[in-house]
């Protein structure tokens, strides 16, 4: 289907939110003489899906409206060193954004720290709020019951595997394991069988940072049946058998060599490579993984791959036994949010509702392979004839969990980090390694607000 000019679609975007910009209040910090509104956002791999997506948006914001300058502030950086450094800047006025890309689960913690201001004022009168997804605005919603992102788009995590490689080892080519095991006896078997091949990626170092806690940890303990956190007794769970176990399954993936070795999995590159080079490349079998890894195989991706719809595959996830609901998945998603020290407040507002208006997010979603929340873009056929595993992944929304919305949350999850690199390098057993995440929680919440199993 052809698709029309990205650049017409942000100048219709730019175009929408002129009458948008005048019901908040300015906020010490910035530029605000020169009319500059700074735009910090993780510029990753080689990828420039956001790149280029941010400067035609740019373009189109200066042109409609006459004296303003939309700069972008890129972050080259991992997952992890992203977040500190964009933290370190928002602390100050002098150095703060004045718009920001915000992982939903820091949220809640960025407010606490006072980096963040809410958006409910113009998204009252903003009309185009109405098709975003209650769950994405759930997603962007802090404790307080204010909203302070407007999200872009969601995900969902599966197992992204290479038909060819799997038939070559004698595999299904519609490869669907149904329990922890039927993974683990297909790994040994390409092992076997392809020795040059590395059947399986699971993030699981520090270097990685969240993904290491949702594509690796999350997706095999929240399919065990068990939670981080009991929201009904607004409690962390500690003392988790199923933990111990999640951290065992990890073990026997690295202990059997099954994965990348430990000097490749805790490099803070494993992502990019995984995407850019072990899946195009044919040197890795499976990964556990988001439903963005295509953006990277699209001809505005780091690593175009005309073949990858005819050679990759997806299944979904199993709980450890094929109990429950037989499957599992998670979901985040990212946000645009003010933060408390912009300089014009309206101004920014006006930049946020241009980066998420209805054309806008058509192009980001089309280009970036992001699951869609607004609902007049999940139904535009631009849309979901744009890439063919748009379907499968949306597919698994109703089995999805999400990690705890609280402000402890980044500190837990870094102790998972910790955690499973404790493992996979041997520094600690399984048990160790749980043990010693207890303690962490238990430091970090206080034990009165942890739940022993």
């Amino acid at each position: 289907m052809r698709r029309r000019s990205f650049l017409t679609y942000a100048g219709l975007g730019a175009g929408t939110v002129l009458g948008t910009a005048a019901c908040g209040g300015g906020s010490e910090g910035g530029d605000s003489a020169s009319g500059a509104i700074k735009v910090a956002y993780q510029q990753w791999g080689s990828g420039t899906v956001m790149k280029d997506y941010l400067g035609s948006v740019k373009t189109a914001y200066e042109s409609a409206n006459a004296g303003k300058t939309m700069e972008l502030v890129p972050i080259v950086a991992s997952e992890n060193d992203y977040y500190t450094k964009l933290q370190l800047m928002m602390r100050s006025p002098r150095t703060s954004p004045d718009v920001v890309y915000e992982d939903t689960f820091l949220i809640n913690s960025d407010i606490t720290a006072g980096y963040l201001q809410p958006l409910d004022s113009w998204l009252e009168s903003w009309e185009e709020w109405d098709q975003f997804q209650d769950v994405a605005k759930g997603a962007a919603k802090a404790a307080d019951g204010k909203t302070y992102g407007v999200p872009d788009g969601t995900d969902t995590r599966a197992l992204w595997f290479n038909k060819q490689l799997l038939v070559q080892a004698g595999l299904p080519e519609a490869w669907a394991p149904a329990t922890w095991d039927d993974i683990l006896a297909a790994c040994r078997q390409i092992k076997g069988a392809l020795p040059n091949v590395t059947p399986i990626n699971v993030y699981a170092g520090k270097a990685a940072g969240e993904a290491t806690s949702m594509q690796g940890f999350e997706m095999l303990f929240y399919g065990t049946g068990s939670t981080l956190y009991d929201i009904d007794q607004d409690k962390w769970n500690v003392g988790s058998p199923e933990f111990r176990d999640t951290l065992t399954f990890v073990k026997t993936l690295f202990d059997e060599q099954l994965t990348p070795d430990p000097s490749v999995a805790l490099d803070a590159q494993i992502g990019n490579r995984v995407g850019e080079e072990f899946l195009p490349g044919g040197t890795l079998a499976i990964a556990l993984d988001g439903s963005w890894v295509s953006n990277n195989w699209l001809e505005t991706g780091g690593a175009p791959w005309p073949q990858w719809a005819e050679t990759m595959a997806q299944a979904p996830m199993p709980t450890r036994d094929g109990s429950g609901e037989g499957s599992i998945s998670m979901s985040g998603g990212w946000t645009w949010a003010m933060t408390k020290n912009a300089a014009n407040a309206d101004d920014a507002w006006s930049v946020i509702s241009t980066l998420t208006s209805y054309e806008n997010q058509l192009r980001y979603n089309i280009n970036n392979a992001s699951v869609a929340v607004r609902k007049d873009i999940a139904a535009d056929p631009e849309y979901t004839e744009s890439n063919p595993t748009l379907e499968f992944f949306s597919s698994l929304v109703p089995v999805t969990q999400y990690r705890p919305q609280n402000s402890e949350y980044p500190r837990v999850s870094s102790e998972i980090q910790v955690a499973m690199e404790a493992v996979v390098t041997g520094q600690a057993t399984p048990s160790e390694a749980a043990d010693a995440y207890d303690e962490a929680v238990k430091g970090i919440v206080g034990e009165d607000k942890t739940a022993t199993l």
